[in-house]
């Protein structure tokens, strides 16, 4: 039987500090209501001073190996995808394997909020070639960091946090568990509409987070949609197929107006945007976590995972748990 990816392990970490829109508000002309109507979001993490990308990344691993009763000795691979890394190098995916103390090697893959989609893909190509058996994947974003505060429209959208996978190779056909296909796309012609203004060597740039928003969500429905039709048309399935949807949580409207458009049932659809809010490419890992955890994912269910970040890029990914 061909090698496939199966997905053995899960993990998640969240800030200590839980920041409300009320909150924010006392230092932002916004408000609740202003927040909920537009976006759905009611709260979002931001990581304090010792909880950086490193430190949560590396504990959304050790969940996801606990998950998967596997020693960290075991890991072959880490796979840190982030937009929001310590330090330019060395990778935070290194410093994830200091921390855990694995063997093999890491690397960082950056694909802003599509981050965590990208490498999965990365991870699930290591395994069905035979270069890795046990493959760590880590979606680890410090958002609040690159935040510009003076931007009501951008600042309130956005979290901190930490997700983590673990793929273990295995053997089985078109019904066992496993990630059946993966599907990446990107658009470098719209990478204008939500970018970061500067980087290292560049201190006349604050290093802020742009973003026309109306612009993002238009191409957003259109795109996560196609992605999520590709998925089911490679594996010769339709939407009735699907357990649950996986999203990433951007915004609560670009959830609706997809699913809507899908034709998904509301509670076919994992949302977390709303106590979580946007982290980028932690999202997804961090809604199936909690999925996981809470017993609606069990084992056997088709979970179609998508994401759309700046680049434009995009993707999805359909597991069978």
């Amino acid at each position: 039987m061909p090698i496939r990816s199966i997905l053995a392990g899960v993990g998640a970490y969240l800030p200590e500090r839980a920041v409300t829109n009320d909150e924010l508000s006392r230092t932002i002309d916004t408000s609740d209501e202003w927040i909920r109507e537009r976006t759905g979001i009611r709260q979002r993490h931001f990581a304090g001073k010792r909880e950086t990308a490193t430190f949560m990344g590396a504990a959304a691993a050790r969940a996801a190996l606990a998950d998967a009763g596997l020693a960290a000795a075991a890991v072959d691979v880490i796979i840190a995808a982030t937009s929001t890394p310590d330090q330019a190098f060395p990778s935070t995916a290194v410093r994830i394997q200091a921390e855990l103390g694995t063997g093999g090697f890491g690397f960082d893959l950056a694909a802003a909020c599509a981050g965590f989609i990208y490498a999965l893909s990365v991870a699930d190509g290591m395994i069905r070639s035979g270069q890795a058996r046990n493959v760590l994947v880590v979606g680890t974003e410090v958002y609040s960091r690159i935040l510009n505060w003076q931007d009501r429209g951008t600042c309130v959208l956005f979290g901190d946090g930490a997700g983590a996978v673990l793929l273990q190779a295995g053997e089985g056909g078109p019904g066992d568990r496993g990630i059946l296909s993966t599907h990446l796309h990107s658009q470098g012609a719209l990478g204008d509409i939500l970018y970061v203004d500067g980087a290292v060597g560049q201190p006349d740039k604050p290093g802020h987070l742009v973003m026309n928003g109306r612009e993002v969500f238009r191409h957003a429905v259109v795109r996560l949609a196609e992605a999520v039709e590709e998925a089911l048309a490679a594996n010769g399935l339709t939407h009735a197929d699907i357990d649950w949807l996986v999203p990433h949580q951007a915004n609560r409207r670009i959830i609706d107006a997809m699913g809507r458009k899908l034709g998904l049932s509301a509670e076919r659809v994992v949302v977390t945007v709303d106590r979580h809010a946007n982290t980028s490419a932690a999202s997804v890992p961090l809604a199936l976590a909690e999925a996981r955890a809470d017993g609606r994912i069990r084992r056997g269910d088709l979970v179609l995972l998508e994401a759309l970040g700046g680049g434009l890029t995009w993707g999805s990914a359909l597991v069978r748990m």
